[in-house]
């Protein structure tokens, strides 16, 4: 928690000695909290997925930030997000330069994107897809060379290849710090061994699925005895609660050893954010373990309003601020982070890009977007401030503290009751700030 104490006029007192007074109080209360924050363990990620830069640096893309060419990871870091997420194909060379917009993202072209975004100080999320293109919950296609394996060699080679990818990393100085075994694998992956869902909703099924998982799992661990990755099951679900629960009531019941939720939330697609707030309020209290919406995007033009929000780069800030909000206020703490989808993606001729060069992170131009910045406040030192402003005391806090509420109370001794504070709450220029009106006696504020 987060408070400040404040000192009110007394009775009798002189205006001039008065506002010395309240002037005194006020920085005394700065320095008295100026070390206080709210603990925030593990760091929340605020994530950008950066999977197809280079290919759009090698068509001639440029990133910029304030007008001037450079780094995109360097940008985004600077802007204050955390976590890069890069995925993983199993394709071959001759794949990837027949259709690099599909197939190019193997681990010859991965590896030096997590050098990059190590160098410009990311931590990493890696993500399997275990395919030689895009797995999503419509197609988790097997790697060509893999389809002639039965499922007990199919076991093998997963785990083979998971363990020589992530010594591969390792050998570079990068084992990622988080990994996705398989990508929205709502429907399962590896088809058809380790489908389910529809038809293939049997236990049967799920038992394939859950060996697969299994050996996916402890390939990672062989290559990284300790130390390793934190594991990330993800699923496209993040508006439906009773998709969500399907899903990982069966996957519990095959004890896949896992640390995260990872889930999919796009307004356009996936229902409100009241939907998602259900969902994540949900699985939190039945699962117990950290949640990420680990893809998102909201469009900066080219979109009518969506849920209320303007498809413009203000509707973006308000978007991250309205998820961050839902996010942050995941019970027992459990809202570990948000990813941006496409982050990356700027225009490009002659290439079908699915409106996501519309809902990136970057502009027309390459330029940064505020909602960049408006992502990474959201991995700031959370620290409530006051600024004596006659008659009122202005607070403000960061964007890290959506989600929270702001009380008040009179005295901090054990069993004080704290109180809501009803004044207006308005969240602008990356920051959140209220006025409360001086009184008398001793207040004190914290969010919680």
């Amino acid at each position: 928690m987060v408070g400040r104490r404040l000192l009110s006029r007394s009775a009798g007192t002189s205006r001039r000695p008065w506002r010395r007074a309240w002037q005194t109080a006020a920085a005394a209360a700065m320095v008295w909290s100026s070390g206080a924050t709210l603990a925030r363990e593990p760091v929340f990620l605020a994530g950008a997925d950066m999977s197809h830069v280079q290919f759009f640096e090698d068509r001639g893309a440029v990133y910029r930030e304030n007008g001037q060419p450079a780094n995109a990871f360097e940008i985004l870091r600077r802007q204050g997000l955390n976590c890069v997420r890069l995925r993983l194909f199993t394709s071959s060379a001759a794949q990837a330069a027949a259709d690099p917009y599909n197939a190019i993202n193997n681990l010859d072209y991965t590896l030096p994107l997590a050098r990059r975004a190590r160098a410009a100080g990311h931590q990493l999320l890696l993500n399997f897809h275990y395919s030689d293109s895009w797995a999503d919950p419509g197609k988790q296609r097997l790697p060509a060379a893999w389809t002639n394996l039965s499922f007990s060699e199919l076991l093998g080679e997963l785990r083979a290849y998971n363990s020589n990818v992530l010594a591969s990393f390792a050998a570079a100085g990068i084992v990622p710090e988080y990994v996705q075994v398989g990508n929205e694998i709502t429907q399962g992956m590896l088809w058809p061994h380790g489908h389910v869902g529809g038809t293939n909703d049997t236990p049967l099924q799920w038992a394939k699925l859950g060996q697969l998982l299994r050996a996916a799992i402890q390939g990672i661990r062989d290559a990284v005895p300790t130390g390793g990755p934190q594991i990330m099951i993800h699923i496209d679900r993040g508006g439906d609660w009773a998709g969500t629960r399907w899903f990982f009531d069966r996957l519990q019941a095959q004890n896949v050893p896992f640390d995260l939720i990872g889930l999919s939330y796009y307004p356009f697609w996936h229902g409100s954010l009241t939907d998602l707030r259900n969902t994540l309020t949900n699985a939190a209290l039945r699962y117990r373990k950290p949640i990420v919406v680990v893809e998102t995007a909201f469009p900066f033009s080219g979109s009518t309003n969506v849920w209320g929000i303007p498809a413009t780069t203000n509707g973006q800030v308000e978007y991250v601020i309205a998820l961050a909000e839902v996010v942050n206020s995941v019970p027992l703490r459990l809202g570990r982070g948000i990813f941006w989808w496409g982050a990356e993606y700027q225009s490009l001729p002659g290439y079908r890009l699915a409106g996501f060069d519309l809902r990136s992170l970057f502009g027309p131009g390459g330029n940064v977007l505020p909602a960049a910045a408006a992502l990474g406040r959201l991995t700031t030192p959370l620290r409530l401030e006051a600024r004596l402003a006659e008659p009122e005391l202005l607070l403000s806090w960061p964007l890290s503290g959506a989600g929270f509420s702001l009380v008040s109370a009179t005295s901090l001794a054990p069993h004080s009751l704290w109180h809501p504070v009803t004044a207006p709450v308005l969240a602008e220029e990356l920051q959140y700030h209220t006025r409360v009106p001086l009184e008398d006696g001793p207040r004190f504020f914290r969010l919680q």
